[in-house]
Parts: structure tokens; sequence; C-alpha cells
């Protein structure tokens, strides 16, 4: 019904970039979309998500400034600019779906996300 492919994933220095793209493969709309992190050993993270209707996003506290949730509505992928990496920054980032709109309460949880990508590594080094 949904599959989400992420690509863009790799390694990088500490202040450097990555890009990560989503695409969304559905004959139907979702309403929210978010990406996570998960790093050996922790539990995963919500790190951005956004209301694909009317582009409200929302970033945890760990990232905002540096990382910018965006969305190509034509190409149907959803991306993650990742500026100024850190070590701590290094996961496994995953792309999320539902058809739900999520309130803000619920845009960083995971078990609010029905659909899941197969995930990309991202590793910064310092």
């Amino acid at each position: 019904q949904v599959q989400l492919v992420e690509s863009g994933g790799g390694s990088v220095q500490a202040g450097g970039s990555l890009r990560l793209s989503c695409q969304l493969v559905s004959g139907y709309t979702v309403s929210t979309m978010g990406w996570f992190r998960q790093a050996p050993g922790k539990d995963r993270e919500g790190v951005a998500s956004i209301h694909t209707h009317e582009g409200y996003t929302y970033y945890s506290d760990s990232v905002k400034g540096r990382f910018t949730i965006s969305q190509d509505n034509a190409k149907n992928t959803l991306y993650l600019q990742m500026n100024t990496l850190k070590p701590e920054d290094t996961a496994m980032y995953y792309c999320a779906a539902t058809f739900r709109l999520l309130g803000p309460a619920s845009l960083l949880t995971s078990s609010q996300y029905n659909y899941w990508g197969q995930g990309t590594q991202v590793t910064v080094s310092s």
C-alpha cells in the first residue's frame, strides 16, 4: 500500500552536510511524514516531521537549526538536509509515514507511524 525508499546516507566528517531522500511509492496521499534515527543500543528517536498538505514542520531540540525537512510533491519525495553534523548524529536514519494528521504531541513518536523505509546509515566522524 505504501512503500518508502531512503537514500543519501554515508560517511562525513564533523561539521559536514548530507541530504537524505525518501521516495514515497503509493497510490494514496499520506498526511504526515517524518525522519527518525536509531543509534546502536539506543531507542528510535524522532528528529523531524512534516504535515504533507500544508507543510507544517516540527523538529527535535537536538537537530533544530541544523536539519531541515522538506518535500517535493511532484516527485513524491521527502528530504532531510543535515548541516553542521556532529558525531552524535551517527545513526541509522528511517523515513516514516502515516495517513493520519498527527498533532504536535505525536509528530516525533515512532508508534504513531504505520509505514517505514529500510533505513540509511549516517556516520559522522570527529
